[in-house]
């Protein structure tokens, strides 16, 4: 009798297990719907912004490509940034919209982790080409005289490809480590694509090790030292403008930064404040709204800002537009 209460315990146990992995082979990401009211609205505001997104940066790709007057090193870095931030958007917002559409937000493991991989290297590659765009205005104002020795082709060429490369092992190493863990209990996802920090909450056991690995590769590594690489340059670029004798000479030294450092002030931001910031119970919402502004904000407002308060740009769109 006790042998057979054993089997059926056995039983049990095995049915429960199997049930937990046939949930854990997807999941269900909420995205928005603790406001289901807004579902339509939301799908119409993000598909115009997606059209937005992708029209803007085709345009700067485009004219950089093209026009004579933009075949310089700041363009160069401001074109591939731009197919940058098309295949940036392209990994989270057209499954943001499928799902707003159907209604469902239904993702298969395999979907989820190949989303976080590219989203992870691609914010990654975001991260080092724009401290690689301040590194080319530093030197471009503080010592103009090598600018164009310093940044000829080929290392123009070596920095972008060192930019998309560099982070690709350390990412998929990263995301094969959260995929690892056991996941138990509910298989929904409190965000609108898969990123790490909802995805930890799901995961059974200690993480304690698995967040500071986290903490220590994207908060640290891939976000901190871009971001103080890129303070460090504008700290000596400051230092030299200030140095410059004429005003309007310091006013157009500043105009060339000005839009950068737009871009990284919302990109980084908004960033360092999700990753960084302690975490509570119910930060879900704020963390959905933060990533926002580095998922889908700053890529639609790019074009506009280098569009609007660069006079080239202004000139080769006219050109283009007649």
């Amino acid at each position: 009798m006790q042998s057979r209460n054993v089997n059926l315990e056995r039983e049990d146990h095995l049915k429960i297990t199997e049930t937990n992995l046939t949930i854990m082979m997807e999941f269900v990401l909420l995205g928005f719907t603790d406001i289901p009211q807004f579902q339509w609205f939301l799908f119409g505001i993000f598909l115009v912004i997606y059209v937005i997104i992708l029209l803007g940066n085709g345009v700067i790709i485009l004219i950089t490509r093209v026009d004579a007057t933009l075949q310089t090193p700041m363009y160069f870095f401001l074109g591939n940034f731009s197919f940058l931030e098309i295949c940036y958007v392209s990994i989270t917002l057209p499954r943001m919209l499928i799902d707003l559409w159907t209604q469902k937000g239904t993702i298969s493991l395999f979907t989820c982790a190949t989303q976080m991989c590219f989203f992870l290297i691609l914010g990654t590659t975001e991260c080092f080409l724009l401290a690689v765009m301040a590194y080319d205005r530093c030197v471009a104002i503080c010592d103009p005289l090598h600018y164009p020795l310093v940044m000829c082709p080929e290392v123009r060429i070596r920095l972008v490809v060192a930019s998309w490369i560099s982070a690709v092992p350390v990412q998929i190493g990263q995301t094969c480590q959260i995929f690892s863990l056991p996941f138990c209990g509910s298989n929904t996802i409190n965000h609108f694509f898969c990123d790490i920090p909802p995805l930890l909450k799901l995961a059974c056991g200690d993480i304690f090790v698995n967040e500071m690995v986290v903490y220590i590769f994207v908060a640290v590594l891939f976000v901190m030292v871009p971001f103080l690489l890129i303070l460090g340059s504008y700290s000596r670029i400051t230092s030299t403008i200030l140095k410059l004798p004429s005003a309007t000479g310091r006013a157009k030294a500043f105009s060339t930064c000005s839009s950068h450092v737009m871009v990284v002030t919302l990109f980084f931001g908004s960033a360092i404040v999700t990753y960084l910031r302690p975490k509570s119970k119910n930060s879900s919402r704020t963390d959905k709204f933060l990533s926002l502004f580095y998922t889908v904000i700053t890529p639609m407002f790019n074009p506009l800002i280098y569009t609007l308060r660069n006079k080239d740009v202004l000139t080769a769109l006219r050109k283009l537009i007649p």
